[in-house]
């Protein structure tokens, strides 16, 4: 997913320069690329970006660090959003060789060990105008990049909506295969409805998620307007359901649901850290309100 993004970052604002430099190392394999939009505030908003380039010439200055950033220790190519001035949308976009002098990136622990998140550091790391995505006519101007920093984040959330659902079906299935092998009371426990109900509604949520996720996904390229109410919905409703996906799985394992031995409880853990990412229920719902005029 972060490289996909970091595509669709250059795909999306570069021009045919920066295309053909950086995305076939992205396509082969060679790059992988990742999203530094994020600080210590980890807000999704134009003022949650403080880091401040400081012009230098033809070029900025960055000094500061970017949090949350997924695959950081892995990446060699970072897509990175900065102040431009003080004003609320004085943003752009730049390209960051992960090689190059005053960049650097280290991983670290979280609840889920499968996923790897960093902090991005920047010590007067230097961001040539050739580096500056100014949209794909390569006329645009640095500090206007708030529409484009908010459809990465728009297709952030759907992308990971999409991995939470094949995160969800999996739990589901191995709950399912689980209630129909334990035998308890001569009977599997599948068979009782304390076991069904929760089963049943699991796969419902499962169902009504991807409806969400499918419509977000169609509108991405067929009705640009509609993208961030549709992928707002989406996430947000994924990001409760997949919670209680994993919760749910773990408590129908029984006991044994809370041990490493039994792979459910990885998928209450991808559930945690799929919750906050691209924005959580609380963050998405209000976002939905405030679109439709409330």
């Amino acid at each position: 997913v972060s490289t996909t993004l970091a595509a669709a970052a250059i795909l999306d604002s570069g021009s045919e320069e920066q295309k053909a430099r950086w995305l076939p190392g992205l396509a082969d394999g060679t790059r992988i690329g990742t999203l530094a939009l994020l600080e210590a505030g980890d807000l999704l908003a134009p003022s949650g970006i403080a880091l401040l380039g400081k012009p230098d010439g033809d070029s900025f200055l960055l000094s500061g660090r970017k949090h949350f950033v997924a695959d950081a220790g892995a990446a060699n190519l970072f897509v990175v959003a900065f102040r431009t001035g003080a004003g609320a949308e004085d943003l752009a976009l730049a390209v960051l060789d992960g090689g190059a002098p005053g960049v650097s990136a280290k991983s670290q622990a979280t609840m889920d060990q499968t996923k790897r998140v960093g902090t991005l550091v920047l010590d007067g790391a230097r961001v040539p105008k050739s580096a500056l995505l100014l949209g794909s006519d390569g006329r645009g101007a640095p500090g206007r990049a708030w529409p484009a920093i908010e459809r990465l984040f728009d297709r952030g959330a759907i992308a990971t909506t999409g991995e939470m659902i094949g995160a969800a079906e999996a739990a589901l299935a191995l709950t399912v295969q689980y209630a129909k092998d334990r035998i308890q009371f001569g009977h599997p426990i599948g068979k009782y409805q304390g076991v069904k109900h929760p089963l049943a509604e699991m796969y419902v949520d499962v169902e009504s998620t991807k409806s969400l996720l499918y419509y977000a996904a169609w509108a991405l390229g067929e009705s640009p307007g509609e993208v961030p109410r549709s992928a707002s919905l989406a996430k947000a409703y994924a990001s409760d359901a997949f919670a209680r996906i994993g919760i749910d799985g773990v408590q129908l394992h029984g006991a044994v649901g809370y041990t490493a031995e039994y792979d459910i409880q990885l998928y209450l853990k991808r559930s945690k850290w799929a919750r906050p990412t691209f924005g959580d229920s609380d963050f998405h719902y209000e976002r939905v309100a405030r679109l439709g005029g409330l």
